[in-house]
């Protein structure tokens, strides 16, 4: 006699290009079943490898996108035109939704109740969690095979959440120019993409050029790899407001904890973490902060509030700091940074604080670079931020 079953669609995060082309509804895994193939399996069929090998496969029971905070600007003066519509230049009547964040998660089937709230760093969008110039699975995914909701979130003004009402004047970092006073001229750089691709593969540890790796690297080998890794790289269209940010991640943490009922891991990445420290923090159960560019004075709102909170920190850095290159002024940068960390933390335990400094060269893990969660060895640095979760009840 045959056996009739169902084979339920495994949804993989390297597939959400598909999977979100209609996005803003959320996908069950009901729906999911519905339109699952059916086949006949007879009794003597040996199970096929996929089948016994569940361990590996990533069940997602509900997936989504959505908008957290932002503001609806005060309408244009004067009346709206229905009948011009778009053709009236002067947008008379009409206002403007901007200044959200742009979430897009995932939620496993078997979840663990500890969310995860993924936020980029400068010239960065969520894609650099979802994974890596040489195509693996980034931390996005290895923490949702943990029973880890995926909360992947682009920042105000930049990626999916680019609508702002005033184009950025800050034209060091960015591309774009504001409105110039009368004595001032329009940089020569400000109407294109400000090159950039030599200065911030040396500011991010990979190598002094890229075509010299650090020794050792864990950045992926080969010309693609590097290609994939420097096209992930988008600008702000609105200049960066640490208060804006923040207000719009308060928006996401309270949604989140609406949705899922728990609180969140917050994990940041560089510039990413300093909205960590600035945000609120009673839905917010830890804070993973890789490679901060800053962190709170001890004597600062942002300090004794996460101190009250009795917020758990854990900081990690990679490798170059400590040996890095001399010659290169990036060394030295990197080395105050990570000084000024290592302060924060003795000060934060001292204060009866939770916080650790995790230098991954000192635990045997070498070759990493600023972008240590996209790197060859990302699977060992995850298991290395899970076991910091389960010592911390939070797996």
């Amino acid at each position: 006699m045959k056996k009739i079953r169902k084979i339920a669609v495994l949804l993989s995060v390297l597939m959400l290009s598909a999977a979100f082309t209609a996005c803003n509804e959320s996908t069950s895994a009901e729906n999911t079943e519905e339109t699952a193939e059916t086949e006949e399996v007879t009794e003597t069929e040996a199970p096929t490898e996929a089948e016994t090998e569940d361990v590996n496969l990533l069940r997602i029971a509900q997936q989504g996108i959505f908008s957290s905070g932002g503001i609806v600007t005060t309408p244009v003066e004067g009346d709206y035109n229905p009948e011009k519509s778009w053709q009236d230049t002067s947008r008379a009547g009409n206002t403007a939704h901007v200044d959200h964040a742009n979430v897009l998660y995932q939620i496993p089937a078997e979840d663990n109740g500890n969310p995860i709230i993924y936020l980029h760093g400068y010239r960065q969008s969520r894609m650099c969690w979802m994974t890596t110039p040489d195509g693996r699975e980034g931390f996005s995914t290895l923490f949702l095979k943990n029973g880890h909701s995926a909360f992947l979130v682009d920042q105000p003004r930049r990626g999916e959440a680019g609508a702002t009402g005033t184009i950025s004047d800050d034209t060091e970092f960015d591309m774009w120019y504001g409105e110039l006073g009368e004595d001032e001229e329009k940089p020569e750089t400000a109407t294109k993409y400000q090159p950039g691709d030599q200065a911030w593969y040396t500011y991010f540890r990979i190598g002094k050029t890229p075509e010299e790796t650090n020794p050792k690297s864990q950045f992926p080998e080969g010309e693609e790899a590097l290609n994939q890794f420097l096209r992930q790289a988008t600008p702000n269209t609105g200049s960066y407001d640490k208060a804006v940010v923040s207000k719009a991640l308060g928006e996401v943490i309270n949604d989140v904890n609406t949705l899922t009922g728990n609180k969140s891991i917050f994990m940041a990445h560089a510039q990413g973490c300093s909205t960590a420290w600035d945000m609120p923090v009673d839905n917010i159960s830890a804070i993973v902060a890789i490679e901060p560019l800053a962190v709170p004075k001890s004597n600062s709102v942002q300090y004794k509030k996460l101190l009250e909170a009795n917020i758990p920190i854990v900081i990690y850095f990679g490798d170059y700091i400590e040996e890095g290159d001399e010659e290169l002024k990036s060394t030295e940068y990197w080395q105050d940074i990570r000084e000024s960390a290592i302060a924060f933390a003795e000060q934060y335990q001292e204060d009866g604080g939770d916080c650790t400094v995790v230098d991954l060269p000192g635990e045997g893990i070498k070759g990493n670079s600023h972008f240590l969660f996209q790197e060859k060895n990302n699977e060992k640095i995850a298991d290395l931020i899970e076991k910091w979760f389960g010592e911390h009840g939070l797996n």
